[in-house]
């Protein structure tokens, strides 16, 4: 499956000579293609070739498209697509699309469409087996002791129920929050993973709305 604007093409022309590195990375891809159906992220790339910087690898995929040997797609995160001889070879991909909460009026259901601002494309190996995803980009530094940082995308399970804890979109009126989840026999308590932050107390005699949306299961970082 891939993103609504991967219109067909026509056939590109004959791909160019690669440079040794440049061949050296796009073997690297193609194997991770091979052995597990889907590209690697630019992270990946990173880390196999001791390159310093996003920009780096960027620059080499831009080089590889440019040539003809691949094709990329920037609404997914593992966006590369193998071109042979000017045909597509799709990297196996298989993404589900996932709606990206806004506000969440009061009292309605989650995925209301009222309560929907767009959507992201997420490698269907990444979600649970059950059960409806939805995802929200987090705003602030609450939670960078968990590695949750100020404009990353969190994909959650659609659930009303959390064990303690863990890491749960939660709903105080209509704003929805991202915290560790605890607890208690009189209040709950919503933790950040940032000292600089105080817990968030919720006591059901204090008339607040609150319940739980959603246990987080994964989370999306534009590099």
């Amino acid at each position: 499956i891939l993103p609504p604007d991967a219109a067909p093409k026509q056939e590109s022309p004959m791909p160019k000579e690669l440079t040794e590195r440049q061949q050296a990375i796009f073997d690297f891809i193609a194997g991770i293609i091979r052995s597990r159906g889907a590209p690697p992220t630019i992270r990946e790339i990173m880390e196999a070739f001791d390159i310093n910087s996003t920009n780096g690898v960027r620059t080499t995929l831009a080089a590889l498209e440019k040539k003809g040997h691949i094709r990329r797609h920037a609404r997914l995160s593992r966006g590369i697509e193998l071109v042979d001889q000017g045909k597509t070879t799709p990297a196996q991909y298989d993404t589900v699309e996932v709606p990206v909460l806004g506000r969440v009026a009061a009292g309605s259901p989650i995925l209301a469409t009222e309560n929907i601002d767009s959507s992201v494309h997420v490698d269907r190996s990444l979600l649970p087996s059950s059960g409806e995803v939805f995802a929200l980009s987090v705003q602030g530094d609450s939670m960078i002791e968990a590695g949750i940082l100020d404009g990353d995308v969190v994909v959650a399970r659609q659930q009303e129920t959390a064990d303690r804890g863990e890491i749960v979109v939660a709903l105080i009126d209509d704003e929805a929050t991202v915290k560790r989840f605890d607890p208690g026999p009189d209040a709950i308590r919503l933790l950040p993973e940032n000292s600089s932050y105080e817990p968030i107390v919720v006591r059901p005699d204090e008339g607040i709305d609150f319940r739980i949306a959603g246990r987080v299961v994964g989370l999306m970082r534009r590099l």
